[in-house]
């Protein structure tokens, strides 16, 4: 997520006016003088209209002439307001109480949950949602238009005089106003997709098929794209909740609604010869994860035909001002309604003030041509593991102009050019290259097809190595490169010893992944922070070169690792991985060591262990989507299940290896979206050791001491304080995203997040390992289940979380620590 919001602010450092025919905007109050909040805003005899937000303040524009402005709410006199002209802006309109419906006056704020018709038509939603639309037939297709658009909003004359844009000023010549708020708004990025969707309700399949993809810029970088992607995300009006930006809003037709919404039938009206109520619906209380808006429904089908949903200001969501969706459904029948445009609009600012600039970012998707109850094989929704189709990128004009639905409006075609243009001029290649630098943490240098990084790991500090300073790079031809090369090297000022690693991979087989990939690595390295080891040969933990930690942390290891391996993905997210290699372990320094016996009779001591291994594993993450089609992929989302089970193999004498011994390790994780309670996240590891195998190969329970969170590590344990050869390991976090602290009126307004966790080990060591220890570590297995308990505070500042942390148990450990304070950086939605 942090790369995702980082993508944001390469667009706010850059910023014909088009005018509908009737436009319209103000602020509602009373003859109090007190705003007037979620007041329906229309047209006179049309269905075009906007419900005001909790300020009182509406914008409405249509591309038709009226001159008519009708504002009314239950509890208040129906207001008709003349319009002169074809603009009528910052309107000031006052509303009188309706002295004639005292007995109608619970409408006003808090809604009735009893005797009120909008409810009585809601239920009746609730009973047909799932016999409308798509659901009524057993299979479906359609073709989809959709078109993914950025751009800068707030500009005016003083900020396009900014010394940042001379050189660029002809970007400005793209300008336009939007229909929703009336800015004045920059195009700066349009993505084009058109596909073919394929359904099959009984199997529960579904299978798009995309023909043509038209990018204006930045398609070379992965998290880009995958931001582009992930930004939004498909839902259903129907569900109880939906999903936007990692967060579960309420949906106004949910069964949960009338807990959280208001309602009011506010009118009734023809549309395409369909009689339909309109209800408004506006937030119950603040802080909540909700909308304000309105919907048509029919009155026989009681199936949507329009609504409008805009969150509400004080969501408890970061860097996003407003979020506006707006759905469209095309009556084929008397009982078949389907959704046939879907507009989604978001305004990204660093502030939340009315005044703030920032970015639009709207999708808007078309359907059409649908068709019903064509079968296909089963194998024709059988997903392809890494199918790329590179001319379906580099279709011509003629291509787009015969598929898209809806023509480009001039200024959005302009953006293409506007685009190409731009990239010749070297302020604005800077700002660019400077903005993915901090999102993908490598500076690219295009003439030598070279990646200079991480750059966020050229400093570090340990015990050991005091100041370490890094260096490395890999190369970069594209996204979709066959292959990759990488390599590092780093410099300790305290112990005056180089290291390094390199690595390559190459993909043999597009179709199944098949990936070739080996390496080697000497470094310095703090093993007892990871159960599950990564695979990745050049990996290197946070805890082994933290700039801040707290006691002592020279219980380092001198590594030198050398792998060969191979992986496949036969099946679209299951993977299977084959890996030899080859590791020396032996202590970083005097203060700490490996030793183990060689002999029966203790008298013969080892300080280093060498040991080949064979693993293979087999990793399964059903709903995994990424982008990339090389040796490389970027996860679009992390809300996946992933399975992995991992068996390795210690080879005695291979390469003059010590030890025989095997090893069975399974890792389970799964974020659970509990809708409107927020997140749970739960993580399993199990294992087991059988065979005797010194320090370096055992299970150390990870330990956490640094300043900062590291994911499934104790928080209160130090390093090597338990040791295992047999363990199981829980970690139960659920971050309620605000719920709690929405309802304190004196916290409410930070947008603060509570998180609570509860983590807990059990293992086992066997007498064998036991006596062939011969380290500087006195083995302690917790076969009592250690667990700590934790709370945390997030979204302090909108980016820092803080975590205090309880130890529950063996208390009267050496040097055991009741109490841990943590945090982390990070910027979420």
């Amino acid at each position: 997520m942090k790369n995702k919001i980082q993508f944001l602010l390469l667009f706010i450092l850059f910023p014909l006016i088009t005018w509908g025919q009737t436009k319209v905007s103000g602020k509602i109050i009373d003859s109090n003088n007190q705003e007037v909040p979620y007041a329906s805003v229309y047209f006179k005899n049309s269905t075009e209209g906007v419900v005001a937000n909790e300020y009182g303040k509406f914008y409405l524009e249509s591309a038709k002439s009226y001159t008519t402005l009708v504002i009314s709410f239950v509890g208040y006199k129906t207001l008709e307001i003349p319009l002169t002209e074809r603009t009528n802006l910052n309107m000031n309109v006052v509303l009188e109480l309706d002295n004639l419906l005292g007995e109608v006056k619970i409408f006003v704020g808090k809604t009735s949950k009893k005797n009120n018709p909008a409810i009585d038509i809601l239920r009746k939603i609730w009973e047909r949602k799932r016999k409308n639309g798509l659901n009524m037939f057993a299979r479906y297709e359609y073709d989809k238009y959709e078109k993914i658009e950025f751009d800068l909003n707030s500009i005016d004359s003083a900020y396009q005089n900014k010394k940042l844009f001379r050189g660029m000023e002809f970007i400005f010549k793209q300008m336009d106003t939007s229909k929703v708020t009336g800015k004045t708004y920059l195009p700066i990025f349009i993505n084009e997709n058109i596909a073919q969707v394929y359904g099959d309700n009984d199997n529960n399949r579904k299978r798009e098929k995309s023909l043509g993809n038209k990018n204006s810029g930045f398609d070379t970088n992965q998290h880009i794209i995958a931001f582009v992607k992930d930004l939004y995300a498909e839902y259903n009006i129907y569900n109880n909740y939906i999903k936007i930006f990692d967060k579960d809003f309420v949906s106004p037709l949910s069964r949960t609604g009338i807990n959280v919404y208001n309602y009011v039938l506010a009118d009734s009206a023809f549309i395409e010869d369909k009689w339909c109520y309109n209800i408004v619906y506006y937030p119950r209380r603040k802080g909540e994860l909700t909308f304000k808006g309105d919907f048509w429904v029919n009155d026989s089908t009681f199936a949507i035909k329009k609504i409008a949903m805009e969150a509400s200001k004080d969501a408890n969501i970061n860097w996003v001002k407003d979020i506006y969706i707006e759905q469209e459904f095309e009556v084929v029948n008397d009982s078949v309604f389907l959704l046939t445009r879907d507009h989604f609009m978001s305004d990204f600012a660093l502030s939340k003030k009315e005044s703030s600039k920032g970015v639009y970012g709207k999708r808007t998707s078309i359907y059409k041509n649908h068709k019903f109850d064509i079968k296909h094989p089963d194998e024709f929704y059988a997903e392809k593991v890494n199918y790329f189709d590179e001319s379906m990128y580099k279709r011509d004009d003629e291509f787009w102009k015969s598929y898209r639905f809806e023509p480009l409006s001039k200024d959005e075609l302009g953006v293409y050019k506007m685009l190409d243009t731009l990239k010749t001029v070297p302020k604005f290649r800077m700002l660019f290259d400077l903005t993915s630098t901090i999102i993908g943490n490598y500076y690219h240098i295009d003439k030598y097809k070279f990646d200079y990084g991480p750059i966020f790991s050229t400093f570090g500090y340990n015990d050991i190595e005091g100041l370490r300073l890094r260096t490395g790079g890999r190369t970069y031809y594209g996204p979709n490169d066959k292959w990759r090369l990488e390599g590092y090297g780093a410099y300790g000022f305290k112990d005056n010893q180089f290291k390094y690693g390199v690595s390559g991979r190459v993909l043999l087989d597009n179709d199944t992944r098949l990936i070739l990939y080996g390496g080697n690595r000497r470094d310095i390295e703090q093993i007892g922070v990871s159960l599950t080891e990564s695979k990745d040969v050049l990996g290197r933990s946070f805890a082994s070169s933290s700039l801040f930690a707290s006691g002592d942390n020279t219980k380092l290891t001198k590594i030198n690792l050398s792998t060969l391996g191979l992986e496949i993905e036969p099946v679209k997210n299951l993977k299977f991985e084959t890996t030899f290699s080859f590791k020396t372990l032996r202590a970083a320094s005097d203060q700490f060591n490996l030793d183990y016996y060689v002999d029966k009779e203790n008298n013969i001591i080892a300080d280093e262990t060498k040991q080949s291994e064979i693993m293979a594993s087999i990793e399964y993450t059903p709903g995994r989507k990424t982008v990339g089609y090389g040796v490389d992929r970027t996860d679009i989302d992390n809300k996946y299940l992933r399975l992995y089970l991992r068996y390795t193999q210690g080879l005695k004498g291979v390469l003059d290896s010590d030890f025989k011994y095997e090893k069975l390790q399974l890792y389970v994780s799964k974020p659970l979206l509990l809708g409107g309670f927020g997140t749970l996240t739960p993580i399993l590891e199990v294992g087991k050791t059988f065979g005797e195998v010194p320090l370096g190969l055992l299970n150390v329970v990870p330990g956490n001491q640094s300043w900062f969170n590291i994911q499934n590590t104790f928080a209160n344990l130090n390093y090597y304080e338990f040791v295992t050869d047999e363990y199981a390991s829980l970690h139960l976090e659920h971050n309620f995203g605000g719920r709690l602290f929405s309802r304190i009126p004196w916290l409410r307004d930070f947008n603060l997040r509570e998180i609570v966790g509860v983590r807990g080990m059990y293992g086992k060591i066997s007498h064998g390992n036991i006596d062939l220890n011969a380290s500087s570590i006195q083995y302690k297995a917790p076969e009592d289940i250690y667990y700590e308990y934790y709370f945390a505070i997030g979204n302090i500042f909108k980016i820092f979380r803080l975590d205090f942390s309880w130890r529950g148990n063996y208390l009267d450990m050496p040097d055991s620590r009741k109490f841990a304070v943590r945090g982390s950086f990070a910027i979420y939605f």
